[in-house]
């Protein structure tokens, strides 16, 4: 397992339907090792915190493995560099990894916390809407980084597995919860009592309990 590439960007304001939208989410890959902190790389910055960000988003990943059926599905689109705004683009970590599983890249370390649900500013990176529910409904949507020890990452630093999280509770099955699965209880029960899963995922899947 390792990393593809590392890819940063800060805020930019393009236009959308009439509208000057602000985004971050045009990354950039790099060529050069990356400080890493418990918000994000040097060189990042995230455009609305209320939805992007923070600690328990601190590093968006998207598995490379992706991309050829994206390019399939999408023949058309710029699927060149980090293309879902994605932070690093890996080699070996798909959405089967589990939230709380632990692993070193360079001289940090990363906790997996939760899927990326995308929103209408994936729709502006691809110029078509379409490109949110495919996410969804495929799986493919990589997933988010805590930081839980500060370092330097680079491009093809391996990435190394520290610990595996108790429950085999993973991304995709909190992607099926909100997609497909939302009456599973069982599922529900396991997402609401995760050690590591955020608490605003918490919250929705304790409201389908109820």
């Amino acid at each position: 397992m390792k990393v593809i590439s590392l890819s940063v960007g800060g805020p930019r304001e393009v236009e959308w339907n009439g509208e000057t939208v602000l985004t971050s989410i045009f990354k950039t890959p790099v060529d050069r090792r990356l400080h890493v902190t418990t918000l994000n790389f040097e060189g990042d910055e995230q455009s609305d915190m209320t939805v992007h960000g923070g600690i328990e988003k601190a590093v968006y990943v998207y598995p490379s493995e992706h991309y050829p059926q994206w390019r399939k599905e999408l023949p058309d689109a710029d699927l060149e560099g980090a293309a879902f705004g994605e932070n690093l683009t890996t080699e070996g970590l798909l959405e089967d990894v589990r939230i709380g599983d632990r692993f070193r890249i360079g001289t940090a370390e990363f906790i997996v916390t939760q899927p990326r649900m995308p929103c209408y500013k994936l729709g502006i990176k691809f110029g078509r809407t379409d490109v949110l529910r495919r996410m969804l409904k495929s799986g493919r949507t990589g997933f988010y980084f805590s930081v839980a020890v500060e370092g330097d990452v680079g491009a093809g630093d391996a990435i190394e597995p520290i610990s595996r999280a108790e429950d085999a509770f993973t991304v995709a099955d909190v992607v099926r919860l909100f997609t497909v699965e939302s009456k599973n209880q069982t599922l529900l029960r396991r997402a609401v009592e995760n050690p590591v899963l955020p608490e605003n995922w918490k919250d929705y899947f304790r409201e389908k309990l109820r």
